[in-house]
């Protein structure tokens, strides 16, 4: 288990299950986020008062990181769609998200998520009957190491993010939540406790 000595609010560390993590490594107002296992799309909506976009930054078929593939337990030479958006709240960039839903995901009903435009993955994810969630990994880097691009986040900033493996009708896809700097919300948890 990741200690304070180990992981801490100013440390970086790579992609961990959210359960070795100590609960004291991370700051309160940051787990309550990073731990929740319900829609992050739903609590967004509730923090901006209705007033969540969804940006679509790039949608293709490309290969995937060695890090995607380890967690989706694929070769990193196999294309996935890789889906790349910006979760805006009050008009504020909140969440860069990055998906990689492998191409045999994409069959059947799945097919579908190539068309979901700018509507959030969460959502249908969430409303699908056959959803399961592996556990919640949680990792702090910096953006480049998230892959977030210099138009959203400067690359040296390091960020807090969280990413699980969902399977629909037994197909896997891979969802990552990198939160942004301008990300405000987790104040709000801090003003409720003064």
């Amino acid at each position: 288990m990741l200690d304070n000595s180990q992981c801490h609010y100013s440390g970086i560390f790579d992609w961990v299950d959210l359960t070795l993590v100590s609960r004291s490594a991370i700051p309160i107002h940051w787990y309550e986020w990073l731990a929740d296992r319900g829609s992050l799309t739903e609590r967004l909506i509730d923090a901006s008062n209705g007033q969540l976009l969804v940006k679509v930054i790039s949608q293709m078929d490309m290969l995937p990181s060695y890090s995607e593939a380890d967690a989706l337990n694929v070769s990193q030479s196999s294309p996935m769609l890789i889906r790349q958006v910006v979760l805006s709240g009050q008009a504020t960039p909140w969440i860069f998200a990055r998906s990689a839903i492998p191409l045999s995901t994409l069959t059947g009903r799945q097919s579908s998520l190539r068309d979901i435009d700018s509507q959030p993955l969460g959502a249908v994810l969430f409303n699908d009957s056959s959803m399961t969630r592996a556990p919640v990994q949680i990792a702090r880097q910096t953006a480049s190491s998230f892959s977030v691009p210099s138009t959203v986040c400067p690359q040296e900033e390091i960020l807090w993010a969280r990413r699980s493996v969902f399977l629909l009708e037994n197909k896997p896809l891979l969802v990552a939540e990198i939160f942004l700097p301008t990300f405000k919300p987790y104040n709000q948890l801090l003003d409720q406790n003064r």
